[in-house]
Order: C-alpha cells, then structure tokens, then sequence
C-alpha cells in the first residue's frame, strides 16, 4: 500500500470521520521559506468515542529509530478495517531533529521536546521556535483525541539500556494500574518506575491529563534494536486491542508469557551513578544484571595519568543495571550507570 499525503494545517485534521487518512502536518519552518512536515495517520472506525483513543509517537528525539520503524510496520500491517475506535500514528514526531540526526534539535533551535512540554510552549515569542510549536500542536490537537499515550524511545547515543517499558508513579488508583497492565504487554524483560522531577516532559504532561501513558526505551547506539522493534510492535497492538481501539487478539509474548519481567523502580538520587570527572568509561558488567550495593559496576579511565589504575565506579545500591554510558568519552557528573531497585 503506497497512500497519497495529503499536507494540512493542524485546524484541517479530521480525527472523527471514519476511514483512514494519511497526513503531511504542515508546521512553519524557521530557517527557510517553507515548512516543516510531520507524518500522521489517523485511522477512524464505527465505535470511535469522543476523547478517546490511543496515539503512538516515534522520535521524540531524533536519533532514536525503534519507534519510527515501529510505526512504520504498523501503518502497512493494519487493516482500517479492523479498527474500532481512534487510533493516531506519529512515526516522527520531532522532524527537525530527526533530519539532523539528534536528540536535540540542534540545526534550529537546540531545544529538546521531551523537556519543551512547559507554559508558554509556542504561544510566546521566546517559547515559539519550532521544537515547542511541536509541543503546542500535540497539546491542543492530539491530547483532545486520545485517552491512551505512547512514546517510543530507546538510547539514542545518550545510554545503552536494558529493554524497558516505564512509566510515572501517579496518584490515580485506576489509572496507575491501567499504566501497568499495558506496560506488561510489550513484553519487555524490565518495566520501570522513574523520577518524575524533570519539567517538560511529553508524558508527565499525558500522565497529569490523566491519560494511559507508557514509555519505552527499546534499543541505544543511534541503531534499530530487532528486538526492541518487535516489542514495541507488540505492545502498541496490544494497547489498541486491550483499549478497545482495535478488533482482534493478541497472546503474551517473553518476558510477560513467561512471568520473568522485572518491575523495577528509578525514582531517587542513589540510583545514579555520576562520573567524577571527563574520562574514559568501561563497564564491568552488562545491562540487566543484578547487583549489591558498593559492587563495582565500571571503571574510569584517565589517559592523562597513563599509569594509574582506573576509579572504580560503585552501586550505591542494590537492584539492576538499567542503564549505562554507551560512548567511551564522558563527561564529569554524566550518569554513566543506572540502578533500578526492586520494587517494593
């Protein structure tokens, strides 16, 4: 199937009429006369409720690819046919960074967007570039449509990870649990917790709207994890099905078939584990494993001082290795690895 695009201003999107529709979002470009273009699909079936749907975003940052592959697969995979309620696809949401191949977007205007979802984002003259009318366009056209929100991400050049989904601890009984249910589905072998102090991101906002709301980090190394692409692909299908937004079944696959997920939280400073100083970084043990509180979990090096040992870098606490520094070179207080504990 090779639809046609059609480019549309945001206030041009049918998000209600039934049938599938595929979209160039047309958004102001600041660099050159023109604009930008940002792919979505809506597909539309017979029992779509107003408010409610599920939307799947892919690149948030730019050079994390799982979730545009992901989305990719799925808009040739399902059938509108097939579609109950609302479903939105944004294979690349942040295209400005997707184009230079950043987390950033740093050929415009150097901000990240999943830290631009703050007051004022492109409504004021210092909030307007492009980047945080993204975050306005997702605030006042996708938020109204959708009742569950996916975000796939993966490591980027930032951080090898363990295969995660995550989400916040939020205060809603219902709502908390939702969150984890879907999280179960993609079958990944950790589902993780984490702080929810950092302003601006995309689901904090999706979270206090009171919407399911499900992060991935599905691969690392600015690559396409084959594996990371078959739970993402997984999951979101599960969500759509388990949501009532898609007809069909859909079995248990991994870690969740097999009852081995590791619900895991990353919610306090002694998770972390900062350099001290620029170095040289070596792990000394993989992503996923388990370890004790005051283990070493990597080294330092200093090829300045070519004869001196390199500084053991040790847990703070005991749990599992979530995260660690994917490039050798780092930079002094960057978290060079992540342990998540046990949830209680």
């Amino acid at each position: 199937m090779n639809p046609t695009r059609t480019v549309a201003t945001p206030d041009q999107l049918d998000f209600t009429s039934p049938g599938r529709r595929d979209y160039w979002v047309s958004l102001e470009h600041d660099s050159i006369w023109g604009e930008w273009h940002v792919p979505l699909t809506v597909m539309v079936g017979p029992e779509a409720e107003c408010g409610r749907g599920l939307v799947v975003f892919g690149s948030n940052h730019g050079n994390e690819y799982e979730g545009p592959v992901v989305i990719k697969k799925l808009l040739l995979e399902i059938n509108p046919a097939d579609v109950r309620g609302r479903l939105v696809f944004v294979p690349v949401l942040n295209t400005a960074a997707f184009r230079s191949g950043t987390r950033e977007s740093s050929n415009e205007d150097g901000v990240n967007l999943n830290r631009a979802f703050v007051d004022g984002a492109g409504t004021t003259t210092a909030l307007g570039g492009i980047t945080h009318r993204i975050a306005r366009f997702v605030r006042e056209h996708i938020w109204p449509q959708v009742h569950v929100v996916i975000d796939l991400h993966s490591g980027g050049v930032v951080a090898r990870f363990a295969l995660t989904t995550s989400f916040h601890h939020v205060d809603d009984a219902a709502q908390s649990k939702a969150m984890a249910e879907t999280a179960r589905w993609f079958g990944t072998p950790f589902i993780i917790t984490y702080q929810n102090r950092t302003p601006g991101l995309l689901p904090s906002e999706a979270e206090r709207l009171g919407k399911i709301t499900i992060g991935t980090e599905l691969g690392w190394g600015a690559a396409v994890n084959a594996q990371g692409v078959r739970y993402g692909r997984h999951g979101v299908l599960a969500a759509a099905i388990h949501h009532g937004q898609l007809a069909g079944q859909i079995a248990p696959i991994d870690h969740h078939a097999d009852g081995t997920q590791r619900i895991v939280e990353m919610v306090d400073r002694d998770c972390f584990v900062p350099a001290p100083w620029p170095g040289h970084f070596e792990p000394v043990v993989d992503c996923g494993a388990f370890v004790h509180a005051g283990q070493t979990v990597a080294l330092l090096h200093d090829f300045h001082r070519i004869d001196e040992p390199p500084y053991e870098l040790k847990a703070r606490l005991e749990g599992y290795v979530i995260a660690q520094a994917w490039q050798a070179r780092v930079e002094q207080g960057q978290h060079v690895v992540v342990v998540a504990r046990p949830a209680s």
